[in-house]
């Protein structure tokens, strides 16, 4: 399982990478494997301003639709909207091409709460 050690991590299942007062967000690598193929990503929430533990957007897979949370507080900026066209990146490249949103920080203490790779490693086995 890739759980790369320069990113931070929830129990949720998303990846954050952090750049100053924006982080990237994404599911990882145990998350889209669990999903199975990955058919549709919807975010509606750019432009907003969300609470941790909100849901800024839905991925659907072939078998289920799951939310996706928020795992800091913050403006959502940008959403990769090259996964609208080819939602099968999030599968392929958990980490890089299927990133998912861009987020400027609220709080940045809520980052000390998030999970490094080996907590995240330890929860998925």
């Amino acid at each position: 399982m890739n759980v790369p050690a320069d990113l931070k991590y929830t129990k949720d299942h998303e990846w954050i990478k952090v750049d100053g007062d924006t982080v990237t967000i994404g599911i990882t690598d145990f998350a889209q494997g669990e999903l199975g193929d990955i058919v549709y990503v919807e975010v509606e929430t750019e432009g907003e301003t969300l609470a941790i533990e909100e849901v800024f957007g839905t991925v659907e897979a072939v078998k289920t639709v799951s939310d996706l949370f928020m795992p800091v507080s913050g403006e959502v900026i940008e959403f990769n909207e090259a996964i609208e066209s080819t939602p099968e990146s999030v599968n392929n490249d958990a980490y890089g091409d299927g990133w998912m949103i861009k987020v400027k920080i609220s709080n940045p203490s809520e980052l000390d709460n998030l999970l490094s790779a080996e907590q995240y490693s330890e929860i998925i086995g």
